[in-house]
């Protein structure tokens, strides 16, 4: 009995153990789930989304949405209706995203829903304004999910078949940025083999061709073509192909004039993606309308990479920079907000940061929204975007604009109540090799100031290599004659500490001391007493090896320090020794030599005397590239090899 009940206990208490451990699973997953009201073909969709856990101190969390009908239309609202134009199964996708949200966005499984009546009337209505768009659903984060939107149109008066091409994964960065996961497609659009050929026509002369990824061009017949658009179709298929790692390629048939339709691709952000909130990447979308011609359109989508989905930030293109050429290089920053409140923004200012090493005369503004003119020096009643400038910071100020509030009433497009700031600046006269941080406070109308993420610019280490020759000095060793030349290595024009590797090969003669040994014999073979002087002298003739390994410090842009470890090992060494034994007749070394005899012993090796120690040095010139002079003293850890080496070297 006491068996039993021990074992209905046990049993209890891991039932209870994993009910427990079941829902703290399921309350760190969230999800949100697709409610749908269906009238016929007429549709209406509503999401349920897990509660908000707010930033602190951040303006009022909410959701955004992106919805897929499963027909080749999508929305943005966040209870859209929709009308299907045929009857069948569709597969309604949600992605709904958390903005200033500590977790990450809930994940939607896909809704299968039936339409069997067709009692509404459809209403194909064009809305592009182009022919070729690229949107997103939402920024990048690292290890989650998002969706790129290839919506293209037919402005031809013709029925026509064409190519679609997505590059993406740009070669700049190490790691892969974004890995394919699905393409949806509504219109039989078919992937192909990115190497195959593509049939195009030449305008410029009466040859036609079939041009090939391969930069093979194979002459057919002449056909005129739109000159209004973009003609070299494989020279900007190359020109990609040196942006982007990875490209994929889709082609459409069928299109009827005035005809409009979206790819839907899902792109997964790997974990090893750049993990740098303030970097700029981005994807390129090719459009060829008709695929009998070269005309092509071509769309860069920019994206800011964030670790949180916050519609207030600040990016830049130079996230990592080559410093070699970056002096004539021109930095592109780009500001985003949001307005967030229940009612429309008058006037928007943005306080950005302009680091010291930026010339703020260069700043030019290259695009915004809300759309408007610059202002003029006088006040005007129309709107316009005012810059001003501090001695730390750019104030842009948008004036007289109206700008809605995602909590206002009947406003349902949350992409109407953002908008940004873009603008270029150059690089001052004289600038060194540092990081620079920026960021921006936004202030709508009379509100707090909200303070956006620091958008970071960095240099790429770059390599140095140096040419160095000089003498070496060493006091303690007789008839010393040593020279050296070698190679240097280290990062290109550091600002202030770097590490710097030498390999030098050195030519060292010198001479050791004389030394001079004496001995009585007593019982000489002439019955003598004798004394025995030996004196030995060798002269070095070696080929060494120097590999410093330092610690560098840049005081200014003349004079440098440093400090490290030196490892020297002979390569060759020969030794050439002159022994002399001299015969005195009693015990001093006196005139006249009873006999003397002479031997000379040559020897050589290789690969042989280690000798590590410390070093010491001080440049003067130019310290960050160029020539310099420098003075360096090795402390050998053995005798006799501690010596100065005075130099030259030049840096390139």
């Amino acid at each position: 009995m006491n068996k039993r009940l021990f074992f209905i206990t046990v049993s209890l208490f891991c039932f209870s153990s994993q009910a427990q451990k079941e829902t703290e699973t399921d309350t760190i997953t969230r999800t949100a789930t697709i409610i749908h009201t269906a009238n016929g073909n007429e549709v209406s969709f509503t999401p349920e989304t897990p509660t908000l856990n707010q930033i602190a101190g951040a303006p009022k969390a909410f959701y955004s949405h992106y919805w897929e009908f499963g027909d080749g239309h999508y929305s943005t609202e966040e209870n859209p209706k929709h009308v299907y134009k045929h009857k069948g199964d569709y597969d309604v996708r949600l992605w709904a995203t958390n903005n200033y949200d500590t977790g990450k966005p809930p994940t939607t499984r896909p809704k299968k829903i039936t339409i069997s009546n067709v009692d509404t009337e459809y209403k194909d209505t064009a809305s592009m304004e182009e022919d070729f768009l690229l949107k997103r659903n939402r920024e990048p984060v690292p290890a989650e999910d998002m969706v790129v939107i290839m919506s293209y149109k037919n402005k031809k008066n013709y029925v026509t078949n064409g190519k679609l091409y997505l590059f993406y994964n740009e070669l700049k960065y190490k790691a892969d940025n974004f890995e394919w996961i699905e393409t949806r497609t509504h219109h039989n659009e078919k992937k192909i083999l990115t190497e195959a050929l593509a049939y195009t026509h030449e305008t410029d002369n009466e040859n036609t061709y079939l041009a090939s990824l391969e930069n093979t061009l194979y002459k057919t017949a002449q056909v005129l073509q739109d000159s209004t658009e973009k003609m070299n179709l494989p020279l900007t298929l190359q020109e990609s192909k040196s942006f982007y790692k990875n490209w994929s390629l889709l082609e459409f048939s069928n299109m009827q004039p005035n005809e409009e339709r979206n790819i839907f691709v899902s792109l997964k952000t790997t974990p090893e993606m750049l993990k740098d909130t303030s970097a700029i990447i981005s994807v390129r979308g090719i459009y060829v309308p008709d695929a009998s011609y070269d005309n092509h359109k071509v769309k860069d989508m920019e994206m800011e990479i964030v670790t949180s989905h916050d519609p207030n930030k600040m990016s830049s293109n130079g996230t990592f920079m080559n410093y070699r050429l970056v002096r004539f290089k021109n930095l592109k920053y780009k500001i985003k907000f949001q307005n967030n409140g229940e009612g429309p923004a008058n006037t928007i200012r943005l306080e950005t940061d302009i680091p010291d090493m930026l010339d703020k005369s260069t700043l030019k503004v290259l695009d915004m929204y809300p759309k408007c003119d610059i202002c003029p020096k006088r006040e005007v009643l129309y709107s316009c975007l005012d810059t001003t400038f501090t001695d730390t910071q750019a104030i842009f100020t948008f004036k007289n604009i109206y700008l809605p509030g995602s909590e206002q009433k009947n406003v349902k497009e949350y992409d109407s109540t953002k908008g940004f700031v873009k603008y270029s600046i150059k690089f001052a006269k004289d600038f060194h090799k540092q990081k620079t941080k920026s960021r921006t406070a936004i202030i709508f109308d009379k509100n707090d100031p909200i303070i956006t993420n620091y958008s970071t610019t960095r240099f790429l280490p770059g390599i140095s290599i140096g040419a160095k020759t000089g003498y070496n000095a060493f006091s303690n060793l007789k008839n010393s004659e040593s020279y050296f030349f070698g190679a240097t290595l280290s990062p290109y024009k550091s600002y202030r500490w770097y590490w710097q590797v030498e390999f030098m090969n050195n030519f060292h003669n010198y001479d050791s001391e004389m030394k001079i040994q004496e001995r009585l014999i007593e019982d000489s073979p002439q019955g003598l007493r004798l004394l025995e002087r030996t004196t030995t002298n060798a002269s070095y003739e070696n080929m060494d090896w120097d590999i410093p390994v330092l610690i560098r410090y840049n005081v200014n842009n003349y004079i440098g320090l440093g400090a490290g470890l030196q490892n020297t090992f002979s390569l060759s060494e020969k030794q050439d020794q002159s022994v002399l034994i001299e015969l005195f007749e009693g015990d001093k070394p006196d005139v006249p030599v009873f006999d003397s005899e002479t031997s000379n012993i040559k020897t050589s090796d290789s690969f042989t005397n280690l000798r590590t120690g410390l070093l010491f040095e001080a440049t003067a010139g130019f310290a960050r590239i160029g020539p310099s002079l420098g003075a360096r003293y090795i402390l050998n850890f053995e005798n006799d090899f501690n010596y100065w080496q005075f130099y030259a070297i030049w840096k390139f």
